[in-house]
């Protein structure tokens, strides 16, 4: 970072009257972590970088190699416009790097980076736009509760949307950060919610999804409610997705177009979907990080878990949406908002481009639902089915030699390790549903 950078970063601060800098970054599960420094420590911040101790964070570092970094990254600069304004608090956002000064192998959004630089290589930029879904329940007792706000449905509003004023309040501060918005509205579960923004750049994108949530939660709890991004809080009901939209572009101009090509879809698109479709089943360890995201992939609740694509058919994990030229894009349907997006993006990206160097053409696409499809119907159109729990995607990660590479080593023995320490708690745990179930009749 130049002296003139740092100069007119000191000078913005200034004039914001900005009184403390939060310096965050995400662990391995995509929980933001940050350190707060009062202004006079920016100036070292940005030329130095802050030192901190990573072994006591989630999947990175062992305790005789704790000594890491946070470098900010000056383009993240922000208000945080829901803190009080005597007393302003910026962030930026951080890469993490080791006692050596080189990038740490463990950081998430480095490990986006590196996928990018491959994506530029083969001369693409590569562009996500994802839809979090998200429930607004009530506090009860300052705790998280499964209580409704409203008893609104798809596209409601106020008075029956109740949450309506909260959801204006996000946008109005997402878009004080430099968020494009596009819509907001009520989702089709009671209480449930999605704010969509403008697609962007990979790595601009999963920053905006951390800060997304990040301020979502900050400015619920401000007014009584909690905001929850897990994939199936209560049974019976839809669960929160994070559809993610993305596209390859050359020089400004969409790559997946062809006006003269099948579908007005490029062969490159074709390859890029053929990649996706052949590591589906081992993105699903990544873009579904939890045992609560395979209670949400299930037939029945609009959640994809049939590994097939459309243009038209929403039961299929693959999408295309029926804009042409420069907004061409394709729509993975699986992940959920509980996903790291860095290492998410990193995961579609890895397989897409092997798709592309291999010209990895997809089958014909399904455009009947598959949900009314037989098991026999599926069989004989080869459509196979994402992994049904936590553990059965691991296995399919670690199976899968292209997308361990794009993640590298120490990312994929911390996510079996994490996969491994979950799995043997839930399975150890007697649940209500057991003492409910068993206990008066045994």
């Amino acid at each position: 970072m130049t002296q003139n950078v740092v100069k007119q970063i000191l000078e913005k601060i200034d004039a914001d009257l900005v009184k403390f800098v939060r310096l965050q970054f995400t662990d391995i599960q995509g929980q933001p972590k940050n350190v707060a420094i009062p202004v006079g420590q920016v100036e070292k911040a940005l030329t130095e970088g802050i030192w901190f101790d990573g072994s006591s964070i989630e999947g990175f570092a062992r305790i005789e190699e704790s000594d890491m970094i946070l470098k900010p990254d000056p383009s993240t600069y922000a208000i945080l416009p829901w803190r009080p304004q005597e007393c302003r608090v910026a962030r930026f956002i951080c890469d993490v790097y080791t006692y050596g000064g080189l990038p740490f192998d463990g950081d998430p959004r480095y490990i986006l980076k590196k996928n990018l630089i491959e994506a530029k290589k083969m001369g693409f930029e590569f562009n996500t736009g994802p839809e979090l879904e998200f429930f607004l329940f009530d506090l009860i007792n300052n705790g998280p509760s499964t209580a409704f706000v409203d008893r609104g449905g798809y596209f409601d509003l106020a008075p029956i949307d109740l949450a309506e004023d909260v959801r204006r309040d996000i946008v109005i501060a997402l878009t004080d950060m430099g968020f494009e918005i596009e819509a907001s509205h009520h989702e089709v579960a009671e209480s449930q919610h999605e704010i969509d923004f403008k697609y962007a750049n990979a790595m601009d994108c999963a920053d905006k999804v951390i800060t997304f949530k990040f301020a979502t939660k900050s400015i619920a709890q401000k007014v009584g409610l909690h905001a929850t991004f897990m994939a199936k809080p209560i049974a019976g009901i839809n669960g929160s997705g994070m559809h993610t939209h993305q596209s390859l572009a050359r020089d400004g101009k969409n790559i997946f177009f062809d006006a003269k090509g099948e579908r007005q879809l490029s062969d490159t698109c074709y390859y890029y979907i053929g990649g996706l479709l052949k590591h589906a089943k081992a993105i699903t360890r990544i873009a579904n990080p939890t045992i609560n995201s395979y209670k949400r992939l299930v037939p029945g609740y609009e959640a994809p878990v049939y590994i097939a694509w459309s243009v038209t058919n929403r039961s299929a994990l693959i999408r295309v949406p029926a804009a042409r030229g420069n907004s061409t894009r394709i729509e993975f349907r699986s992940p959920d908002p509980m996903c790291n997006p860095y290492l998410t993006f990193a995961a579609m990206l890895a397989a897409g481009l092997d798709g592309i160097k291999n010209k990895i053409m997809p089958p014909e696409p399904t455009d009947q639902n598959i949900y009314h499809m037989s098991a026999k119907e599926r069989r004989r159109r080869k459509i196979e089915m994402l992994p049904g729990s936590l553990a059965e995607a691991n296995a399919a990660l670690l199976r899968d030699d292209i997308i361990c590479e794009a993640l590298g080593p120490h990312i994929i023995e911390n996510l079996e390790r994490i996969t491994q320490i979950e799995t043997d708690s839930y399975r150890l745990t007697v649940h209500p549903w057991e003492l409910e179930r068993y206990l008066a009749t045994y």
